[in-house]
């Protein structure tokens, strides 16, 4: 039996358990939370490029008209 497969059936036995299920549960809504933040940082930036865009055409249309 290889060293990964012994650690993984010993992970296999902590996280079988109630808390281990609940440590589970935490880091992936921890891990979720984090990706999370970075694609609403993203976003926030593309929103802000898009209305300032969308502004200066509006302006633009307006002393061209």
């Amino acid at each position: 039996m290889s060293l990964t497969s012994q650690v993984a059936l010993q992970f296999g036995g902590v996280l079988g358990g109630p808390l281990g299920q609940l440590l589970l549960t935490i880091v992936v809504i921890g891990v979720v939370i984090v990706v999370g933040r970075v694609v609403l940082k993203i976003a926030w930036r593309l929103v802000t490029i898009a209305a300032l865009v969308v502004g200066l055409l509006l302006l633009a249309s307006m002393f061209l008209a």
